[in-house]
């Protein structure tokens, strides 16, 4: 008995392509899968759910704070100056935030309280315009300069 169950298994297997076994042991079989066609384009039915591909943004342009240059999530008392770059004539500052992350900020950038007002060879110049959330009515400037060691 035991034999004619695995005559009949393995002419199955070989000649069949195993049409006697089970559909998930069928199903998994690797050469199967790839004579169906692929499914047509457009046929997703969501029965009531939003489509997951469809752009939620909807062809609008999102500007974010930080897209128009600067760093405003990082006020200027926080700002710590490591160094000036100069490339093209043009100079750059290197701040480091509280977390320790380098940001190249030039002259016009903006921080959550203020924004840059000039850049020379050892020195930054900050113009602070508010302080807490609250405009100050004469705006304050703050020099940071480079440790003469470092320069």
């Amino acid at each position: 008995m035991k034999k004619s169950i695995l005559f009949i298994v393995a002419v199955d297997l070989l000649f069949l392509g195993g049409s006697f076994l089970p559909a998930q042991e069928q199903g998994s079989r690797p050469g199967r899968d790839l004579l169906k066609s692929p499914p047509e384009r457009g046929t997703y039915d969501p029965a009531g759910r939003r489509d997951p591909f469809k752009n939620l943004l909807a062809g609008k342009d999102i500007k974010e704070k930080a897209a128009a240059g600067g760093i405003p999530q990082i006020s200027i008392d926080d700002a710590n100056l490591v160094g000036i770059v100069k490339a093209k004539q043009k100079l750059t500052a290197i701040v480091v935030g509280p977390q320790g992350f380098p940001y190249f900020v030039k002259v016009g950038d903006k921080f959550s309280d203020g924004y840059i007002l000039s850049i020379s060879d050892y020195q930054v110049v900050f113009r602070k315009t508010n302080e807490r959330g609250i405009p100050l009515m004469r705006p304050r400037d703050i020099i940071k300069e480079i440790n003469p060691e470092e320069r």
